[in-house]
């Protein structure tokens, strides 16, 4: 299995635009749940991460870099495609926090992973820049459809969340394109 940087560099861009794009809905997706909610998020986030970490050593082969970057995307289509069937019942919350919770307990291992495929400096500073550049751009596209349904008379931050879930889904098809054309065979 290779890595093509080019083609990850777009995946990067792309995947930091969700993040952008994503950023402010989750307070409005979140409002329902309990701040107790967040601190047994916390905790199970940390074990989490410490537990993978423990088996760093097994995991930093190509292929697994590859499976969990791949299954974290999924899991972030799954998510959106189950926030836009129940976005109405209070679980969707509890589900969404859980997903985003589970994408950052791998994401602490993607991030050490990508440091070590991408061991030249110059390449994790052209990674830097795609990451920037898409999560500037999420946070410019996010504010201006906000302004646009504002304008069309849709002020009711969940329709508007709700509404911003569309675009997210198609964007997250995108990324896992962009994502599998990363990754070669040999």
């Amino acid at each position: 299995m290779l890595l093509s940087f080019r083609p990850y560099l777009r995946y990067k861009f792309f995947n930091a635009l969700f993040t952008g794009m994503v950023g402010g809905s989750v307070f409005t997706i979140y409002a329902t749940l309990s701040p107790s909610t967040f601190s047994i998020g916390g905790i199970v986030l940390a074990l989490g991460m410490m537990g993978l970490a423990y088996v760093y050593h097994s995991l930093m082969t190509l292929r697994y870099f590859y499976f969990f970057t791949l299954a974290t995307e999924v899991m972030m289509l799954l998510m959106i495609g189950y926030y836009l069937l129940f976005s109405t019942h209070i679980l969707s919350a509890l589900v969404i926090y859980s997903a985003y919770q589970l994408s950052f307990i791998f994401g602490g291992y993607l991030v050490r992973a990508e440091t070590h495929f991408a061991s030249r400096v110059r390449i994790m500073g052209w990674i830097d820049i795609a990451k920037q550049q898409g999560s500037l751009s999420g946070l410019a596209l996010s504010y201006g459809f906000y302004r646009v349904l504002d304008y069309y008379g849709i002020t009711q931050a969940r329709v508007q969340v709700y509404d911003l879930h569309y675009l997210l889904l198609g964007l997250e098809v995108v990324i896992i394109v962009c994502l599998i054309r990363s990754f070669g065979r040999r």
